[in-house]
């Protein structure tokens, strides 16, 4: 899955990388270390004029037959395998895709409990991974747009698609993001013929070697935590198996 990410990139960077011509200062989020669902993530779509946009989605998706807001803190993430099935991705998979920006993201490996722990306090190690070259992560994601019945409140949200882990992620997390490369860009946010479906090929695992792992400290633990120590070595880290 993908829980918590990091952006530090810039608006301004992030368009240029997407070629974007022009953003909002709602997209000038300033350095942001421990991204949480419910906030504000990056993202780029397609324009219904044509060209893309960058803007601020709500990190977990409202479709827009919700009855209630609350229902996004749960979606966050859409596995690639169901997504085409499920009545609250089916829709936003064929017609509504965008690529969520990001530096990295945690995982957290399970403890000596395993995964299924029921005991409390059962200790789980921290990691972040990146790209070993410190490139942008561009992560496929799903978005929509829900209307609040009682006030006229426009959200517009996402969830990011996840597949089965690589080798880089198999250790920690059986799921990962499904990541997407620069000349993916086109077929997944669809800008091709409307009836092409080449972005399900791209719906798989990343490539070996496309993602490093840093062990770092439980400080990322809490997501009031917002600041570089989130993403330090761990003192105490050792290679990942």
């Amino acid at each position: 899955m993908c829980g918590r990410m990091v952006l530090t990139r810039t608006a301004h960077e992030i368009a240029d990388e997407f070629d974007v011509p022009e953003w909002s200062s709602e997209c000038d989020f300033g350095p942001r270390y421990n991204v949480a669902p419910s906030q504000n993530v990056l993202a780029i779509r397609r324009r219904s004029e044509g060209g893309r946009e960058l803007l601020p989605l709500h990190w977990g998706l409202l479709p827009s037959w919700s009855k209630s807001r609350a229902s996004g803190y749960r979606m966050i993430n859409a596995r690639c395998e169901t997504a085409a099935e499920k009545p609250s991705f089916r829709q936003a998979l064929k017609a509504r895709r965008c690529i969520v920006a990001s530096d990295g993201f945690y995982e957290w490996k399970p403890g000596e409990q395993g995964t299924r722990a029921k005991k409390k306090g059962a200790a789980k190690t921290p990691y972040f991974f990146r790209s070993p070259a410190g490139a942008a992560l561009s992560l496929a994601g799903l978005w929509e747009t829900w209307i609040d019945r009682d006030s006229g409140e426009v959200v517009e949200s996402c969830a990011i698609l996840t597949c089965e882990a690589n080798a880089d992620m198999r250790s920690v997390h059986h799921r990962m993001p499904v990541l997407l490369s620069s000349q993916d860009y086109d077929a997944w946010l669809g800008t091709g013929p409307e009836e092409s479906l080449e972005f399900q090929r791209l719906m798989q695992p990343a490539p070996s070697g496309a993602l490093e792992a840093i062990e770092v400290s439980s400080w990322v633990n809490n997501p009031r935590n917002e600041d570089p120590l989130c993403i330090e070595p761990a003192s105490s880290a050792t290679p990942l198996a």
